[in-house]
């Protein structure tokens, strides 16, 4: 292994041994924060699919889970960001984390919205579009699912983070290249008349290339973090 990853791991390790020293139930929070955001992800894949297959009951479901995930999750980012701030926290790098952990807690957040959009504003996805918007949810869903555990893993290897920062970064270009030809479909190439429905339907893809968006900041968020303890 590179002897700067070596360094750096050690670094990494030396911080989690004083936040193990002074609470040790931070980490164990942290675990439990990204555990929900898993969950989250994982609920709005499946309730997107089950609106488009019309699964009515397994939609609700999603629904009423993931609105419970993001009610947690923002419970469990309180209650770290109060034992950083009452035992000093690494406090080189608190806020950087503390603005890390508020920008995965975006996507849950984000989400959510999506969601609960599709409940209430019922957009019909004409079948001219239907499978590209299942790939558009995947692919934002796989950005996210590549950033989460670069960031569980930042503390103990390092040396992996970049791997799994670039598969997000690429996840991330891929859902905006499928996000535009979406809209390029909708508003040059279908048979959908209603200029209304056009402007609906983008809406909903814009929204969904969003929660992508907010992996890539994550990313950013990760990638700068490691060279600030790097140096």
């Amino acid at each position: 292994m590179n002897s700067q990853y070596l360094t750096l791991s050690n670094k990494i390790i030396d911080v989690m041994i004083n936040i193990f020293k002074t609470s040790k139930s931070v980490a164990l929070s942290i675990d439990e924060f990204f555990d929900k955001i898993d969950l989250g992800i994982l609920n709005l894949k499946k309730g997107v699919n089950n609106y488009v297959n019309e699964n009515n009951e397994e939609f609700d479901l999603n629904l009423n889970t993931l609105t419970f995930l993001e009610k947690e999750a923002d419970s469990i980012k309180r209650k770290i960001e109060n034992e950083f701030y009452m035992h000093s926290l690494m406090p080189n790098y608190a806020s950087d984390i503390l603005n890390l952990l508020d920008s995965v807690d975006d996507i849950i957040d984000m989400s959510k919205d999506v969601l609960s959009q599709f409940d209430v504003e019922k957009p019909h996805l004409h079948e001219q579009i239907t499978t590209d918007y299942l790939e558009l949810v995947n692919l934002s869903v796989k950005s996210v699912e590549n950033v989460i555990p670069a960031a569980r893993i930042f503390f103990t290897s390092p040396e992996q983070v970049k791997e799994k920062i670039q598969k997000a970064i690429f996840y991330h270009k891929e859902t905006k290249a499928l996000s535009n030809n979406i809209k390029r479909k909708i508003f040059q190439e279908s048979d959908i008349t209603k200029l209304s429905e056009k402007i609906h339907l983008r809406y909903f893809t814009l929204h969904i290339e969003q929660i992508s968006d907010v992996a890539k900041n994550v990313a950013q968020q990760l990638s700068s973090l490691v060279i600030k303890i790097k140096m």
